[in-house]
């Protein structure tokens, strides 16, 4: 039995994530193909457009065997936690064999390369990161200044030269960076699951639909614009239909204006009744709030008037949009730094929470069953007798944020969810 597994956030699903499956499965001659994907919030810092459930519903239809949650912490954490997390899931499932990510670069062997050394940080990378950092540079800009650093002046004496001219545009770029993430969460685990890349072609960021393959962010400009007026809501729908698979499109339709889309504005009123309770309070407890950025958001307390209007206003050149983001979805949701040490004293994830499986797969989960080192949960309910307290605590916080996500769709389109002690397990 091979099995390849997949990094996920389907935020939505469209045609290249049904490439990416299919590819995968090519390249590496799997079985099966276990995704972790994102629950009802994503690495950019927002909530997903649409729920975890329907996302998987989707991504099983459109292929996957199995899929997992990756939990909350995690999932709005920066790239190197988004991917250590990720990693840790799928190697204690003592089952997959190949991990299958898309970079725009499509060069695994510079790929690890680059992740060997932010894995090892040798001498004297290592004291160039402290250095850029003493002088005020942000840790993913004093990385990116110590590597190049170290490329040149350094690496080729102990035999790791590397072509400089192409390490800018590789740690640039959003896809690239979680693929070094990955290679290098595999390495420090010392994991025996062996990367796959495959090229993308398309912008991340792009805001323009184009065939064959757009990206999830020109899909919810989409929908923001029916949602916003430009055109009408159910337009928006349709205009997205050449773009996502059959079956993610039915699924789409029968719940377009009735349970998504979401965006960050809509949680915009809970955002400041968060700010304002917590206005004298440490916010550098939290997950991404340095004490310059605490500052900034303090300041503008009284400038919030939509959840992306208050990132507007505290936007300045040291700090990008995600990284506010992040900060402020962090906060919303109660993350804080201690729990993220806690977690990665604890090695990370510790459990392995399926939101759907295929009934074909009875192969697979058995396996995961006689090889995993973590319990497999598949209700909410009898988890707590299967976990410790800091992986209880971890679920816990997944159920605080998988409620304030349901209250939000039900305060927007009146559509009651099921919660996380009701929701059945996907089964197709």
């Amino acid at each position: 039995m091979k099995v390849v597994g997949l990094i996920t956030e389907y935020n939505p699903f469209h045609n290249g994530h049904s490439y990416h499956i299919q590819k995968a499965r090519e390249i590496t001659g799997a079985d099966y193909c276990i995704v972790i994907m994102s629950g009802h919030y994503v690495q950019r810092g927002e909530p997903a457009c649409m729920d975890k459930y329907l996302r998987a519903n989707i991504a099983l239809l459109s292929g996957a065997d199995l899929v997992l949650e990756l939990p909350v912490p995690f999932a709005t954490g920066s790239a190197e936690y988004f991917a250590a997390g990720a990693v840790s899931v799928l190697d204690k499932l003592g089952v997959v064999d190949f991990l299958c990510f898309g970079s725009e670069s499509g060069n695994l062997p510079l790929i690890s390369s680059v992740a060997s050394i932010f894995s090892r940080e040798p001498e004297p990378f290592s004291g160039l990161v402290k250095q850029f950092l003493a002088d005020g540079s942000s840790y993913p800009a004093a990385r990116t200044k110590a590597l190049i650093r170290y490329l040149t002046e350094y690496a080729p004496s102990d035999g790791e030269s590397l072509p400089v001219d192409q390490i800018q545009s590789l740690i640039s770029a959003p896809n690239n960076i979680l693929g070094i993430e990955y290679v290098k969460a595999l390495d420090r685990r010392h994991s025996s699951i062996r990367p796959v890349t495959i090229r993308r072609t398309t912008d991340y960021l792009s805001k323009s639909l184009s065939l064959p393959f757009c990206s999830s962010t020109a899909i919810r400009h989409t929908f923001q614009s029916g949602t916003s007026g430009t055109q009408p809501i159910t337009q928006s729908l349709k205009t997205v239909r050449s773009f996502v698979p059959r079956e993610a499109y039915s699924v789409m339709s029968e719940n377009f204006n009735s349970r998504l889309p979401i965006f960050a504005d809509d949680f915009s009123s809970m955002l400041l009744y968060k700010l304002l309770s917590a206005r004298y309070d440490d916010l550098t407890d939290y997950l991404d709030v340095s004490p310059d950025l605490e500052n900034r958001i303090k300041k503008q307390l009284t400038e919030i008037s939509s959840f992306t209007g208050f990132i507007d206003a505290v936007k300045c050149r040291q700090y990008t949009r995600t990284r506010i983001s992040r900060a402020l979805l962090h906060i919303l949701l109660d993350i804080k730094v201690e729990d993220m040490i806690r977690y990665r004293e604890n090695d990370y994830v510790s459990y392995a929470r399926m939101l759907g499986f295929k009934k074909s797969a009875s192969a697979l989960l058995k396996a995961i069953k006689r090889n995993s080192s973590v319990p497999l949960i598949t209700k909410m309910a009898d988890a707590e007798g299967q976990l410790d307290s800091v992986s209880s605590n971890m679920l816990s916080q997944e159920g605080f944020a998988s409620n304030l996500y349901q209250s939000v769709v039900y305060n927007k389109y009146g559509c009651r969810m099921k919660n996380e002690y009701t929701y059945g397990i996907i089964k197709l």
